[in-house]
């Protein structure tokens, strides 16, 4: 009988030494606080509580992490609109409660001031134009779900026929991005943003 020669086994990596989602937690505040660019590594690594060699082991590079914490940011978010729409009894309530919660949300002491995708990739150089292109995906995925509610408003007749849904999502998809924009340059001056979407929605389309 022939001998069955084994292949050896591969050696699996090395397991991590430390909490990968609450490092990448940290991360996105620090990219929250300074932005893509301008965080540095070792302010990186300093608030994960990692080495340099850590943080490319477990994330590859600094652009991937960025990318990550963006995806997890934005994941977040949108999950928070859908329940919002679906909980708001009519298109209007749910535009004005997603508004007001994020006016709420980006003048929260528990994090940066402003909202993580409209901040940290403002004004970067040319060698961070995918890091832009990611960022600005993220901004039209804001968008189309809001355009999405919009659709199903004219559908079920809350909004006239020939309202235009895409510039209506553009437009309050623009308040959300100025809405941080605001927070930041007044510190998180909330009741400055809840007035801002209460004449935000003024622009509501009469019937």
């Amino acid at each position: 009988m022939e001998e069955v020669t084994q292949k050896p086994r591969k050696k699996s990596g090395r397991p991590l030494s430390f909490d990968r989602e609450a490092a990448l937690e940290r991360a996105m505040l620090v990219f929250w606080r300074f932005g893509y660019e301008a965080a540095s590594l070792q302010e990186l690594t300093s608030a994960m509580g990692i080495t340099p060699p850590s943080l490319y082991a477990a994330f590859g590079d600094k652009e991937k992490l960025y990318l990550e914490a963006v995806e997890r940011y934005s994941a977040r978010n949108c999950h928070t609109v859908e329940c919002l729409f679906a909980q708001a009894p009519t298109a209007r309530d749910g535009i004005e409660r997603l508004l007001q919660s994020a006016a709420i949300e980006m003048t929260c002491p528990s994090h940066p001031p402003g909202c993580l995708v409209a901040s940290s990739a403002m004004n970067c150089s040319a060698s961070a134009a995918h890091v832009q292109e990611v960022v600005s995906e993220c901004r039209e995925d804001m968008t189309s779900l809001i355009r999405a509610r919009l659709d199903q408003a004219i559908a079920d007749g809350e909004l006239p026929n020939d309202t235009n849904a895409g510039v209506l999502a553009a437009f309050f998809n623009t308040i959300l991005q100025g809405l941080s924009t605001e927070a930041r340059d007044t510190g998180g001056d909330r009741d400055q943003l809840l007035a801002i979407v209460k004449t935000a929605m003024q622009a509501w389309p009469k019937k």
